[in-house]
């Protein structure tokens, strides 16, 4: 996401509960708060649009026109072993594991670029209609946001599109979906430009539960630091987590 989608702590906190409020009717989803179980480094220069464990390796995928690279990282100090930069200074979004290859988004420059995941070199770029936000593999297909409310299905051979699902939340609509992780059948999101994350079910769009994560930003993260964003799940309910120019990735607890 470009600069336009940067907005100041305090703005947030208004806008995360205008964005996923929960309907007047029935019990809404749970809401639950992240448990930190320990902090690590991380790069306050990283625009980060994408995070990913895959084996031993972090992977994530930086943004800004000109500034976007492919990463891969040590997940237990966060230093970062390698980046690329993306090819044709194009502003680079979500990122995903698939197989021997690494599919990263771009925002507005209508491709995904597919990287040779050992070499970290770029093999082909294919056609992206619309915008592309954030991406994960649920082992079968890639899904993707592009900042409404929509996931798209898209086959991993090729970036063709398949279908998609409206994500709601007590049975309105949840926009701004962001940065994604695919994990055990279940959809995680940032919310874009909040400090929430959602999960979500794929097979009728419906958000399950709520993460409140607005504490972490009391954990030294400077107000000049953008919206949480990266998901990197590691097993079980523990997680990595981080933010736009954020000098910390959290391991956290989520369940």
């Amino acid at each position: 996401m470009n600069t336009v989608r940067m907005l100041s702590a305090s703005v947030l906190a208004v806008l995360a509960g205008v964005l996923v409020a929960p309907a007047a009717q029935g019990e809404p989803v749970p809401t639950i708060q992240p448990e930190v179980l320990a902090e690590i480094p991380h790069d306050p220069d990283a625009f980060t649009q994408g995070l990913e464990m895959h084996g031993p390796v972090l992977y994530e995928g930086t943004g800004l026109a000109g500034q976007s690279e492919l990463r891969t990282l040590d997940p237990t100090t966060g230093e970062v072993n390698r980046a690329v930069p993306m090819p044709g200074d194009y502003f680079g979004e979500g990122i995903t594991v698939v197989d021997q290859s690494v599919w990263q988004l771009t925002y507005q420059d209508g491709v995904a670029v597919q990287w040779d995941r050992a070499t970290m070199t770029p093999v082909r770029e294919v056609p992206l209609a619309g915008e592309g936000w954030g991406l994960c593999y649920d082992g079968q297909r890639l899904v993707r946001s592009d900042g409404t409310d929509r996931l798209r299905f898209h086959d991993p051979a090729d970036m063709s599109e398949l279908g998609g699902v409206d994500v709601t939340r007590d049975g309105a609509p949840v926009t701004g979906l962001n940065e994604l992780e695919c994990v055990e059948g279940r959809v995680w999101a940032n919310v874009w430009p909040t400090d929430t994350i959602v999960r979500i079910d794929p097979g009728d769009g419906a958000v399950d539960l709520v993460v409140d994560a607005a504490a972490l930003r009391e954990r030294g993260i400077p107000p000049s630091a953008q919206v949480l964003n990266g998901i990197a799940h590691l097993n079980g309910d523990e997680f990595l987590v981080t933010g736009k120019d954020w000098p910390t990735m959290f391991r956290v607890r989520l369940g």
